[in-house]
């Protein structure tokens, strides 16, 4: 348990024991959490200086009932023992540069790199605290950006389309209900007598409403609902179905195929192996002009962040370095919450931590 982010209740079956008294022996003799001398400011702030390296990242993370904390992390250790550099509660930037002014001046001025999002505290805390290291602004933060901006233009067409099967339906039904008293009319003005066929066959009153389907089977509305993960694939990983469906979804939507363009060239720019920072910095040129030519507001609000931020965006061509280290990170943390259904006891919780991953 000093080593593995695991529970008491996980060694019950295989080691026949009763879980919640080995926690509790755990907890209050083997593990030597009560003489830990951390455990006075623990659930403010810890720090484990040996753990810094030249390439670090930095993110936040909830422990408990939402609770944030900030975790600058090595990325040498690949998210095992020796990844928490700091964890500090909360995301206040002077908290955190307080936690971080416990590391030595020269050992904080080894740090070169540091990976982050687009946070402007967390940019605050690196510029403090590590005044010789270069800031790279993760690319999937930035291709996130731009998916959630392709994303805002499916919704858009999803909602009209919605609308519009709501009037449809509106229209069928009042449609029937026009019928039903025309039918009654005749009725009445024949004695209650039906005089053979005439035309073609009523419509009942309560007809079922049936939606126009496209050549898969999908209704309108479906078809932009099922399209929401083939336009975050690229298309040469698309199923056959996925095929169909985006060549429907652009036939009827020419706007959400230049979306798809527009997202997919990004992550291209990223993508290509021998791009330099300069030659990145050409192609981000030519894609802000296509984003201008579609003239989308949420592609003009990522293409105007990714400018303001350009030059720390490029510096991912130098060590092709993101944030990947932070996120798995954070994964395992949440895991090991989940393992526990919810930490009771934060500062017991901190110090598995610290034990694990520190």
């Amino acid at each position: 348990m000093d080593t593995s982010p695991i529970t008491a209740r996980s060694l019950q079956k295989p080691y026949h024991i009763k879980a919640d008294e080995f926690e509790r022996a755990y907890k209050d003799f083997l593990s030597g959490y009560r003489t830990w001398k951390e455990l006075a400011h623990a659930e403010d702030w810890l720090v484990f200086y040996k753990n810094i390296g030249p390439h670090l990242s930095i993110d936040e993370t909830a422990l408990s009932d939402g609770e944030l904390y900030t975790i600058i992390s090595n990325k040498a250790a690949h998210g095992g023992k020796g990844a928490i550099v700091a964890i500090v509660k909360g995301t206040k930037v002077e908290d955190v540069v307080k936690a971080l002014m416990h590391i030595l001046w020269y050992e904080r001025a080894k740090v070169l790199e540091v990976t982050m999002d687009f946070s402007e505290s967390m940019h605050s805390i690196v510029k403090q605290c590590f005044p010789y290291a270069t800031i790279t602004i993760d690319r999937f933060h930035v291709q996130k950006d731009c998916y959630d901006a392709m994303q805002q233009v499916r919704i858009k067409h999803r909602r009209e389309a919605q609308r519009a099967e709501m009037e449809a339906r509106e229209q069928h039904k009042l449609r029937n209900k026009k019928n039903a008293e025309a039918r009654k009319k005749r009725l009445a003005k024949n004695g209650g007598k039906r005089k053979g066929k005439q035309g073609r066959k009523p419509n009942r009153k309560n007809e079922k409403y049936e939606p126009v389907r496209l050549s898969n089977g999908d209704t309108v509305c479906e078809l932009l609902t099922r399209s929401r993960y083939l336009l975050m694939t690229s298309a040469d990983k698309w199923t056959t179905s996925q095929e169909i469906r985006a060549r429907l979804l652009f036939e009827l939507y020419p706007d959400m195929k230049t979306a798809y363009s527009l997202s997919h060239s990004l992550r291209m720019i990223f993508n290509n192996k021998n791009a330099t920072k300069e030659s990145g910095k050409k192609s981000l040129a030519q894609w802000y002009a296509k984003v201008g030519e579609f003239g989308d507001d949420n592609f003009n609000t990522v293409a105007a962040t990714i400018y303001e931020r350009q030059g720390e965006i490029l510096n991912y061509f130098i060590n092709r370095s993101t944030n990947a280290s932070a996120e798995s990170l954070n994964s395992k943390i949440k895991q090991f919450r989940a393992q526990l259904h919810g930490v009771i006891d934060v500062k017991f919780f901190l110090f598995r931590l610290s034990k694990i991953f520190g």
